[in-house]
């Protein structure tokens, strides 16, 4: 009796009963062509959160494993929302950890192509949720993580491959689960390669960005009082107009503009990449920010990089009666703030109760992390450096800062050097597919990637 090795992804078959050694797998499997595959039929499964069912991906990935005869373990940090991680185990250099979600946002299949879910392969492209973000860059890391066992080599120190859940919510069922309720995963570990990161062509250069930190994001909730009543007899002041008001203050704000080390590091790094006055801009940043004309016009032609001058607050839900004809006795608002690495979070918050100036107006705190900053003195980002410039002659290699946040902020708070790298060389199509339509990521850009990564991970790890 024979069978495919692996859940379909593998184009090569084993008797039942039958093992293969590293040296066999090895040369039987070209793990750039099977990424294809196997990330295809990994978007098939449904993991959207929520509410997750993150259980589902690593039940595949877990095969997977298992198939390649490699050691793994699981954990649900509550029903239905599994995590998984296997160890290449090494020599005694701080170890390194290999970092995806299996969880991804929802979609709509109006806007989108393709179902979101079916993991098409068509006109060079592999379509569906979480193509780029990220378990794109899961199977790549999954690729390489097994092409460094099949090969047999001797590890300088520990590889492992984590794969988690719930991070598109804050990773509290994943990343930061495992972090406190796993804590012997991550002994001895000094490295880990998380997503964050990208590479563009840009004016015929290549440019890698990976990210050393992020925004600190800060969640909060604000929730208006008032006497409630009939709607046919508006009230001078009632919790909506309370709340109306509060918004509009905030909306209306432009907290003061900064530079903080990071950020000055990239926004020089990619001035040499823009044009005309942006980029005489960008290599004087520190000066430019006291320019509020250049200020409005880098927000209106790249809010991302504009973002990270300054802190900021979205107002993003609203809540008030559950009928049209009652004025309600509390109205709220639900603000997405995301403060500079430098700033004090409690300090921003007392200066934003001053801003609301309502004591009818609570502020509660619902989610926030702590700042860090990975170093870029380390052995792996000078290795990123050189490695990149090697495969790609005349690649710039840049430090980046986040206005997102990933799952590295749970590891940076444990000492951990968490770089957010991207094997992958996007055009700029099809990195505007993360969490939007028609997420996708070409055939060529993956099997690039996957060697790519390949590559890097033997000359940091191998002996």
């Amino acid at each position: 009796m024979r069978r495919w090795v692996g859940l379909g992804w593998l184009g090569v078959y084993m008797t039942v009963g039958m093992s293969m050694s590293g040296a066999a797998w090895a040369q039987d499997v070209d793990y750039t062509a099977q990424a294809v595959t196997q990330l295809s039929e990994y978007l098939k499964i449904d993991t959207i959160n929520p509410p997750g069912n993150e259980s589902r991906g690593v039940a595949f990935l877990a095969g997977i494993l298992e198939e390649a005869g490699i050691v793994y373990e699981t954990a649900e940090s509550a029903p239905g929302r599994g995590n998984i991680w296997a160890r290449l185990e090494g020599g005694r250099e701080p170890g390194l950890v290999l970092l995806h979600h299996i969880d991804v946002v929802p979609a709509n299949r109006a806007y989108w192509e393709f179902d979101p879910l079916s993991g098409a392969v068509e006109d060079g492209y592999v379509y569906g949720r979480g193509a780029i973000d990220t378990k794109g860059l899961g199977i790549v890391q999954l690729q390489a993580f097994l092409a460094l066992h099949a090969g047999g080599g001797r590890l300088n120190r520990d590889v492992v491959f984590v794969a988690t859940a719930d991070e598109e919510a804050g990773g509290f069922f994943g990343a930061g689960w495992l972090a406190e309720n796993r804590p012997e995963i991550f002994e001895n570990i000094g490295f880990l390669i998380n997503e964050g990161g990208s590479g563009q062509r840009v004016a015929e250069r290549n440019v890698f960005m990976v990210e050393v930190t992020q925004k600190v994001p800060l969640w909060l909730k604000l929730t208006a009082h008032g006497r409630p009543g009939h709607g046919s007899a508006p009230q001078v002041h009632t919790a909506v107009t309370r709340l109306l008001a509060a918004l509009n203050r905030i909306a209306q704000t432009r907290f003061p503009p900064r530079v903080v080390d990071p950020v000055r590091t990239m926004m020089q790094g990619i001035a040499p990449f823009q044009t005309g006055e942006m980029a005489k801009q960008l290599a004087v940043i520190d000066t430019a920010v006291d320019d509020a004309e250049f200020l409005l016009a880098l927000q209106l032609e790249n809010p991302r990089l504009h973002a990270l001058l300054r802190n900021t607050c979205s107002v993003t839900r609203l809540t008030g009666s559950a009928k049209i004809n009652v004025v309600p006795a509390e109205a709220g608002a639900e603000l997405d703030c995301r403060l500079l690495p430098d700033q004090d979070p409690q300090a921003f918050v007392r200066d934003l109760e001053v801003l609301i100036a309502d004591p009818d107006i609570d502020v509660e705190h619902i989610m926030g992390f702590t700042p860090a900053v990975s170093s870029t003195k380390t052995a792996l980002y000078r290795l990123l450096e050189r490695f990149l410039r090697d495969r790609y002659p005349g690649t710039v290699v840049v430090p980046s800062v986040s206005t997102g946040f990933t799952d590295s902020h749970f590891f940076r708070d444990l000492g951990i050097e968490c770089y957010g790298f991207s094997p992958f060389l996007f055009e700029a199509q099809e990195a505007r597919g993360v969490h939007g339509n028609n997420e996708r990521i070409s055939v060529e850009n993956l099997r690039r990637g996957t060697a790519t990564m390949i590559e890097l991970l033997e000359r940091f790890v191998l002996r």
